[in-house]
Protein backbone atom coordinates (compact mmCIF):
# COMPACT_ATOMS: atom_id res chain seq x y z
CA UNK A 1 0.00 0.00 0.00
CA UNK A 2 1.18 3.15 -0.78
CA UNK A 3 2.11 5.68 2.26
CA UNK A 4 -0.61 8.82 2.07
CA UNK A 5 0.64 11.89 0.51
CA UNK A 6 1.86 15.08 2.59
CA UNK A 7 0.58 18.53 2.06
CA UNK A 8 3.69 19.87 0.15
CA UNK A 9 4.74 23.96 0.68
CA UNK A 10 5.55 25.21 -2.69
CA UNK A 11 7.24 28.29 -3.14
CA UNK A 12 6.05 31.47 -4.69
CA UNK A 13 6.96 30.49 -8.21
CA UNK A 14 8.47 27.48 -7.73
CA UNK A 15 7.63 24.75 -10.33
CA UNK A 16 5.56 21.66 -9.68
CA UNK A 17 5.19 18.31 -11.75
CA UNK A 18 2.37 17.15 -13.07
CA UNK A 19 1.57 15.30 -9.51
CA UNK A 20 2.20 18.92 -7.75
CA UNK A 21 5.04 17.65 -6.18
CA UNK A 22 7.61 20.68 -5.81
CA UNK A 23 11.41 20.58 -6.32
CA UNK A 24 13.20 20.38 -2.85
CA UNK A 25 15.87 17.68 -2.28
CA UNK A 26 18.96 17.11 -5.24
CA UNK A 27 21.23 14.46 -5.37
CA UNK A 28 24.59 15.29 -6.90
CA UNK A 29 26.65 12.26 -8.38
CA UNK A 30 30.16 13.41 -8.68
CA UNK A 31 31.78 9.80 -9.32
CA UNK A 32 30.06 6.53 -10.93
CA UNK A 33 33.26 4.68 -9.49
CA UNK A 34 33.42 2.81 -6.04
CA UNK A 35 35.63 0.82 -4.02
CA UNK A 36 32.77 -1.46 -2.60
CA UNK A 37 31.00 -4.22 -4.79
CA UNK A 38 27.44 -4.12 -2.80
CA UNK A 39 25.06 -6.80 -4.40
CA UNK A 40 22.08 -4.66 -4.85
CA UNK A 41 24.42 -1.84 -6.82
CA UNK A 42 27.28 -2.87 -7.99
CA UNK A 43 27.36 -6.78 -8.11
CA UNK A 44 30.51 -7.28 -8.36
CA UNK A 45 30.35 -10.44 -11.07
CA UNK A 46 28.63 -7.86 -13.54
CA UNK A 47 31.23 -5.02 -12.42
CA UNK A 48 34.80 -6.45 -12.49
CA UNK A 49 38.13 -5.46 -12.48
CA UNK A 50 38.12 -4.47 -16.95
CA UNK A 51 34.48 -2.89 -16.28
CA UNK A 52 34.85 0.38 -17.88
CA UNK A 53 34.00 3.74 -15.99
CA UNK A 54 33.26 6.80 -17.78
CA UNK A 55 36.50 8.91 -18.70
CA UNK A 56 37.30 11.42 -16.27
CA UNK A 57 36.62 14.25 -19.31
CA UNK A 58 32.89 12.93 -19.42
CA UNK A 59 32.50 14.23 -15.72
CA UNK A 60 31.20 16.83 -15.22
CA UNK A 61 33.59 19.67 -13.43
CA UNK A 62 33.12 20.88 -9.88
CA UNK A 63 32.33 24.36 -11.24
CA UNK A 64 29.61 22.36 -13.59
CA UNK A 65 27.98 20.88 -10.78
CA UNK A 66 27.75 24.14 -8.97
CA UNK A 67 26.24 26.02 -11.75
CA UNK A 68 23.29 22.97 -12.19
CA UNK A 69 22.92 22.97 -8.85
CA UNK A 70 22.71 26.44 -8.54
CA UNK A 71 19.63 26.71 -11.26
CA UNK A 72 17.89 23.79 -9.65
CA UNK A 73 18.21 25.71 -6.11
CA UNK A 74 16.40 28.64 -8.14
CA UNK A 75 13.76 26.32 -9.19
CA UNK A 76 12.53 25.25 -5.43
CA UNK A 77 15.54 22.82 -4.21
CA UNK A 78 16.89 23.68 -0.35
CA UNK A 79 18.53 19.94 0.31
CA UNK A 80 21.72 19.50 -1.78
CA UNK A 81 23.49 15.92 -1.40
CA UNK A 82 26.90 14.43 -2.91
CA UNK A 83 26.45 11.25 -3.83
CA UNK A 84 28.32 8.81 -6.16
CA UNK A 85 29.67 6.00 -6.86
CA UNK A 86 31.31 6.65 -3.71
CA UNK A 87 31.93 10.30 -3.74
CA UNK A 88 34.93 10.18 -1.78
CA UNK A 89 36.69 8.43 -4.72
CA UNK A 90 36.98 12.08 -6.00
CA UNK A 91 39.92 14.49 -5.35
CA UNK A 92 39.60 17.51 -3.54
CA UNK A 93 35.47 17.11 -2.63
CA UNK A 94 35.91 19.44 -0.18
CA UNK A 95 36.31 22.32 -2.97
CA UNK A 96 32.57 21.34 -4.21
CA UNK A 97 31.33 21.72 -0.72
CA UNK A 98 32.83 25.61 -1.22
CA UNK A 99 31.07 25.94 -4.44
CA UNK A 100 27.78 24.85 -3.28
CA UNK A 101 28.21 26.53 -0.09
CA UNK A 102 28.22 30.27 -2.00
CA UNK A 103 25.20 29.43 -3.25
CA UNK A 104 23.47 30.58 -0.03
CA UNK A 105 23.64 34.37 -2.01
CA UNK A 106 21.00 32.65 -4.45
CA UNK A 107 18.21 35.44 -4.19
CA UNK A 108 15.67 32.41 -4.16
CA UNK A 109 17.00 30.98 -0.39
CA UNK A 110 15.64 34.29 0.89
CA UNK A 111 18.48 34.20 3.46
CA UNK A 112 18.35 30.54 4.27
CA UNK A 113 21.25 28.73 4.04
CA UNK A 114 21.10 25.15 2.36
CA UNK A 115 21.18 21.74 3.92
CA UNK A 116 24.58 20.41 2.08
CA UNK A 117 24.62 16.36 2.21
CA UNK A 118 27.01 13.34 1.68
CA UNK A 119 26.20 9.78 1.57
CA UNK A 120 29.48 7.57 1.64
CA UNK A 121 30.52 4.04 2.49
CA UNK A 122 32.87 5.85 5.31
CA UNK A 123 36.07 4.00 4.18
CA UNK A 124 37.93 7.15 3.10
CA UNK A 125 36.22 9.14 5.49
CA UNK A 126 38.19 9.01 8.58
CA UNK A 127 40.90 11.42 6.60
CA UNK A 128 38.26 13.31 5.23
CA UNK A 129 35.99 14.16 7.85
CA UNK A 130 37.71 17.56 9.00
CA UNK A 131 37.82 19.35 5.96
CA UNK A 132 34.53 18.39 4.73
CA UNK A 133 33.09 20.02 7.53
CA UNK A 134 35.38 22.95 7.31
CA UNK A 135 34.53 23.20 3.92
CA UNK A 136 30.78 23.64 5.05
CA UNK A 137 29.39 20.31 4.88
CA UNK A 138 26.32 20.14 7.35
CA UNK A 139 25.76 16.78 7.02
CA UNK A 140 26.72 12.60 6.51
CA UNK A 141 25.08 9.93 6.28
CA UNK A 142 27.25 6.19 5.94
CA UNK A 143 25.95 2.58 4.71
CA UNK A 144 26.52 0.39 6.95
CA UNK A 145 24.95 -3.10 6.08
CA UNK A 146 26.71 -5.02 8.70
CA UNK A 147 28.55 -5.16 12.27
CA UNK A 148 29.89 -8.51 11.85
CA UNK A 149 32.88 -8.58 9.66
CA UNK A 150 32.48 -11.54 7.47
CA UNK A 151 28.56 -10.47 7.18
CA UNK A 152 29.99 -6.74 6.22
CA UNK A 153 32.26 -8.57 3.61
CA UNK A 154 29.38 -10.77 2.20
CA UNK A 155 27.05 -7.43 1.74
CA UNK A 156 30.34 -4.89 0.62
CA UNK A 157 31.84 -7.26 -1.79
CA UNK A 158 35.09 -5.68 -0.78
CA UNK A 159 38.06 -6.65 1.21
CA UNK A 160 38.52 -3.46 2.92
CA UNK A 161 37.80 -3.97 6.71
CA UNK A 162 34.72 -3.17 8.41
CA UNK A 163 37.09 -0.99 10.85
CA UNK A 164 37.96 1.04 8.61
CA UNK A 165 34.42 2.32 8.24
CA UNK A 166 33.46 2.58 12.04
CA UNK A 167 36.91 4.58 11.92
CA UNK A 168 35.35 6.92 9.56
CA UNK A 169 32.26 7.27 11.88
CA UNK A 170 34.24 8.31 14.72
CA UNK A 171 36.46 10.76 12.95
CA UNK A 172 32.89 12.56 11.46
CA UNK A 173 32.01 12.63 15.17
CA UNK A 174 35.03 14.09 16.34
CA UNK A 175 35.40 16.46 13.10
CA UNK A 176 32.11 18.50 14.88
CA UNK A 177 29.09 16.28 12.40
CA UNK A 178 25.94 15.64 14.83
CA UNK A 179 23.02 13.49 13.68
CA UNK A 180 25.11 11.00 11.45
CA UNK A 181 22.68 8.67 9.82
CA UNK A 182 23.44 4.97 9.20
CA UNK A 183 21.92 3.25 6.03
CA UNK A 184 21.70 -0.27 6.09
CA UNK A 185 20.02 -2.31 3.23
CA UNK A 186 18.40 -4.77 4.47
CA UNK A 187 17.67 -8.37 2.76
CA UNK A 188 15.93 -11.27 3.69
CA UNK A 189 18.44 -14.39 4.73
CA UNK A 190 21.78 -12.16 3.96
CA UNK A 191 21.77 -9.51 6.86
CA UNK A 192 18.77 -9.24 8.28
CA UNK A 193 19.98 -10.97 11.02
CA UNK A 194 22.64 -7.58 11.56
CA UNK A 195 19.47 -5.73 12.96
CA UNK A 196 19.99 -6.07 16.42
CA UNK A 197 23.77 -5.03 16.01
CA UNK A 198 23.00 -2.22 14.07
CA UNK A 199 20.51 -0.98 16.64
CA UNK A 200 22.15 -1.64 19.50
CA UNK A 201 25.66 0.16 17.95
CA UNK A 202 23.49 3.00 16.44
CA UNK A 203 21.94 3.67 20.45
CA UNK A 204 25.23 3.29 22.48
CA UNK A 205 27.08 5.59 19.71
CA UNK A 206 24.11 8.34 19.75
CA UNK A 207 23.04 7.67 15.46
CA UNK A 208 20.30 7.24 13.86
CA UNK A 209 19.95 3.95 12.01
CA UNK A 210 17.49 4.03 8.90
CA UNK A 211 17.10 0.75 7.48
CA UNK A 212 16.30 0.23 4.02
CA UNK A 213 14.06 -1.96 1.94
CA UNK A 214 15.91 -4.36 -0.54
CA UNK A 215 14.67 -2.46 -3.56
CA UNK A 216 15.18 -3.50 -7.24
CA UNK A 217 17.68 -0.83 -8.51
CA UNK A 218 19.33 -1.08 -11.63
CA UNK A 219 18.73 -3.73 -13.67
CA UNK A 220 22.00 -6.08 -12.45
CA UNK A 221 21.18 -6.84 -8.73
CA UNK A 222 18.78 -9.81 -9.42
CA UNK A 223 16.32 -8.73 -7.09
CA UNK A 224 13.69 -10.86 -5.98
CA UNK A 225 10.74 -10.10 -3.86
CA UNK A 226 11.21 -13.03 -1.24
CA UNK A 227 14.69 -11.60 -0.33
CA UNK A 228 12.42 -8.14 0.72
CA UNK A 229 12.01 -8.15 5.03
CA UNK A 230 9.18 -5.46 5.01
CA UNK A 231 9.41 -2.37 7.06
CA UNK A 232 6.39 -3.57 9.21
CA UNK A 233 8.68 -6.65 10.22
CA UNK A 234 11.88 -4.74 10.69
CA UNK A 235 9.87 -2.72 12.95
CA UNK A 236 8.38 -5.69 14.80
CA UNK A 237 11.54 -6.87 15.75
CA UNK A 238 13.10 -3.69 16.99
CA UNK A 239 10.15 -3.10 18.48
CA UNK A 240 10.72 -6.42 20.77
CA UNK A 241 14.05 -4.96 21.69
CA UNK A 242 13.52 -1.91 22.57
CA UNK A 243 9.61 -0.35 22.13
CA UNK A 244 9.24 2.34 19.68
CA UNK A 245 6.30 5.00 19.22
CA UNK A 246 6.21 7.14 15.51
CA UNK A 247 6.86 10.64 15.06
CA UNK A 248 6.08 13.26 12.59
CA UNK A 249 8.10 13.88 9.68
CA UNK A 250 11.06 16.52 10.18
CA UNK A 251 9.86 17.80 6.70
CA UNK A 252 7.73 17.55 4.00
CA UNK A 253 8.99 14.73 1.67
CA UNK A 254 10.79 12.95 3.79
CA UNK A 255 11.32 9.63 2.75
CA UNK A 256 11.62 7.35 6.14
CA UNK A 257 9.21 6.66 8.55
CA UNK A 258 10.37 7.92 11.54
CA UNK A 259 10.20 6.64 14.97
CA UNK A 260 11.69 6.94 18.40
CA UNK A 261 12.77 4.51 21.20
CA UNK A 262 10.48 4.86 24.12
CA UNK A 263 13.41 4.83 26.58
CA UNK A 264 14.46 8.18 24.87
CA UNK A 265 17.50 6.99 23.25
CA UNK A 266 17.28 8.24 20.03
CA UNK A 267 15.78 7.22 17.05
CA UNK A 268 15.00 5.08 13.78
CA UNK A 269 13.83 5.67 10.34
CA UNK A 270 12.33 3.27 8.17
CA UNK A 271 12.42 3.34 4.16
CA UNK A 272 9.87 1.08 2.77
CA UNK A 273 10.08 1.75 -1.12
CA UNK A 274 8.11 -1.29 -2.18
CA UNK A 275 5.52 -2.29 0.90
CA UNK A 276 5.26 1.21 1.40
CA UNK A 277 5.20 3.37 -1.56
CA UNK A 278 5.73 7.32 -1.11
CA UNK A 279 5.91 8.53 -4.64
CA UNK A 280 3.05 10.96 -3.91
CA UNK A 281 5.36 13.38 -2.20
CA UNK A 282 8.73 12.44 -3.79
CA UNK A 283 10.66 15.75 -4.19
CA UNK A 284 13.69 14.36 -5.38
CA UNK A 285 16.08 14.74 -8.81
CA UNK A 286 19.26 13.05 -9.87
CA UNK A 287 21.96 14.66 -11.44
CA UNK A 288 24.43 11.71 -12.69
CA UNK A 289 28.25 12.46 -12.60
CA UNK A 290 27.92 12.37 -16.98
CA UNK A 291 25.71 14.90 -16.74
CA UNK A 292 22.45 13.50 -17.13
CA UNK A 293 19.25 14.77 -14.71
CA UNK A 294 16.94 12.06 -13.81
CA UNK A 295 13.54 12.44 -12.13
CA UNK A 296 13.21 8.98 -10.21
CA UNK A 297 15.55 6.40 -9.37
CA UNK A 298 14.00 3.86 -11.41
CA UNK A 299 14.02 5.93 -14.24
CA UNK A 300 15.08 4.43 -17.55
CA UNK A 301 16.53 7.76 -19.27
CA UNK A 302 18.04 11.33 -18.50
CA UNK A 303 17.67 14.48 -20.59
CA UNK A 304 21.43 15.61 -21.50
CA UNK A 305 22.54 18.96 -19.41
CA UNK A 306 26.30 19.31 -20.20
CA UNK A 307 24.62 19.95 -23.52
CA UNK A 308 23.64 23.38 -21.61
CA UNK A 309 27.48 23.87 -20.09
CA UNK A 310 29.54 22.87 -23.02
CA UNK A 311 31.59 24.06 -24.68
CA UNK A 312 30.51 27.58 -23.63
CA UNK A 313 27.60 27.64 -20.15
CA UNK A 314 24.50 28.72 -20.78
CA UNK A 315 22.43 29.00 -17.78
CA UNK A 316 19.17 30.54 -19.29
CA UNK A 317 18.95 27.42 -21.66
CA UNK A 318 20.09 25.28 -18.46
CA UNK A 319 17.30 26.29 -16.41
CA UNK A 320 14.56 26.44 -19.09
CA UNK A 321 15.61 22.59 -19.69
CA UNK A 322 15.49 21.80 -16.00
CA UNK A 323 12.03 23.23 -15.47
CA UNK A 324 10.54 21.83 -18.33
CA UNK A 325 11.42 18.46 -17.16
CA UNK A 326 10.01 18.84 -13.71
CA UNK A 327 6.79 20.30 -14.72
CA UNK A 328 6.72 17.65 -17.25
CA UNK A 329 7.85 14.85 -14.74
CA UNK A 330 4.77 12.24 -14.00
CA UNK A 331 7.21 9.47 -12.34
CA UNK A 332 5.57 7.13 -9.59
CA UNK A 333 7.37 3.72 -10.59
CA UNK A 334 7.27 2.00 -6.95
CA UNK A 335 3.44 2.81 -6.60
CA UNK A 336 3.36 0.49 -10.26
CA UNK A 337 5.74 -2.11 -9.18
CA UNK A 338 5.02 -5.63 -8.73
CA UNK A 339 6.91 -9.00 -9.10
CA UNK A 340 6.82 -9.71 -12.68
CA UNK A 341 7.73 -7.06 -14.30
CA UNK A 342 10.46 -5.43 -11.75
CA UNK A 343 13.62 -7.27 -13.43
CA UNK A 344 11.89 -6.96 -16.83
CA UNK A 345 12.33 -2.99 -16.91
CA UNK A 346 15.02 -1.30 -17.74
CA UNK A 347 16.12 1.61 -15.32
CA UNK A 348 19.26 3.42 -14.80
CA UNK A 349 21.98 1.43 -12.29
CA UNK A 350 21.87 3.10 -9.25
CA UNK A 351 25.95 3.79 -8.85
CA UNK A 352 25.72 6.42 -11.83
CA UNK A 353 23.01 8.46 -9.59
CA UNK A 354 22.83 7.98 -5.99
CA UNK A 355 20.69 6.32 -3.98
Amino acid sequence: MARSAQTLPIFSGAPVDTRRRPLRDVRLSVTDRCNFRCGYCMPAEVFGPDFAFLPRAELLTFEELALVAGELVALGARTLRITGGEPLVRRDLERLVVLLRELDANEALGGEPLDIALTTNGSLLAGLAAPLRAAGLNRITVSLDALDPATFARMSGSALPLQRVLEGIGAAVEAGFRGIKLNAVIRRGVNDGEIPSLVAYARAEGHTLRLIEYMDVGTTNGWRLDEVLPANEILARIHALHPVEPIAPSRPGEVANRYRYVDGRGEIGLIASVSAPFCGDCTRARVSADGRLYTCLFAAEGIDVKRHLRPVADPRALRDALRDRWTSRDDRYSELRDAATANRLPKVEMFRVGG
